[in-house]
C-alpha cells in the first residue's frame, strides 16, 4: 500500500488515515498504537528469534515441553538483561550476540568460584558495564540473603529487573529498591 506524500520546504512527509471510534484526543490514540506495536514486538521476537513459529512433530505434549522450555528460556533471560539494562527490553537479535561471544574461565581458589568473561564482541565495554552492574547488584543480595526469605529475595530480583516499570519500588512492598539493596 502507498502513502500519500508530500514535499514541503524539502522534507517529504507521508501521510496515513486511522478511522477510530474512540472518544480519546489525537495523542492519546497515537500513544495507544504505539503500545499496541510496543506489546506484538514481544510474540514477533518469540517467533522469529526465540523459535517459538512452530515445532515439527504432531505429537501434542513433546510441543507443549518445547513451547514451554522456549518461553521459560525467553523469560530468564529477558529477567536477566533488564537487571543489566533496566531502561529497555534487550531483543534477542541484537542482546545474545553482545552478551554471548565471551569467553569464561573459572577460577577456584579457597571457598570462592570466579568466572572472567572475554568478550569477543566490538561491544564488549557495554556488556561489560551491563554485566558489572548485575554482579553488583547479585552481591549485595548475596551479603543480605542470610536474612532474607527466598520470596523477599526473589522479590528484590524481580523488583531489580523491572524497576524502570515499578518506578523504583519494590515488589509487594512499601520501600524502595535503593533502600532495600543498599
Amino acid at each position: 500500500m502507498e502513502l500519500p506524500e508530500a514535499l514541503y520546504r524539502g522534507v517529504l512527509y507521508e501521510y496515513a488515515v486511522l478511522v477510530t471510534s474512540l472518544q480519546d484526543e489525537v495523542r492519546t490514540i497515537a500513544q495507544h498504537y504505539r503500545d499496541r506495536g510496543d506489546s506484538e514486538n514481544n510474540f514477533d521476537e518469540l517467533k522469529n528469534q526465540w523459535g517459538w513459529a512452530g515445532f515439527t512433530t504432531h505429537d501434542r505434549n513433546r510441543c507443549q515441553v518445547m513451547a514451554r522450555i522456549t518461553a521459560l528460556v525467553y523469560n530468564w533471560w529477558t529477567v536477566f538483561l533488564r537487571l543489566g539494562i533496566p531502561e529497555k527490553h534487550a531483543e534477542a537479535i541484537t542482546s545474545r550476540p553482545l552478551a554471548l561471544y565471551g569467553i569464561a574461565r573459572r577460577r577456584r581458589h579457597g571457598n570462592q568460584t570466579k568466572v572472567e568473561v572475554t568478550s569477543t564482541h566490538s561491544k564488549a565495554s557495554a556488556i561489560a558495564a551491563a554485566l558489572s552492574k548485575v554482579n553488583g547488584f547479585l552481591q549485595r543480595i548475596k551479603a543480605n540473603a542470610e536474612q532474607l526469605s527466598p520470596r523477599a529475595r526473589w522479590r528484590l530480583i524481580l523488583s531489580a529487573a523491572f524497576q524502570y516499570f515499578l518506578r523504583g519500588k519494590v515488589l509487594g512492598g512499601t520501600g524502595r529498591l535503593a533502600q532495600a539493596t543498599g
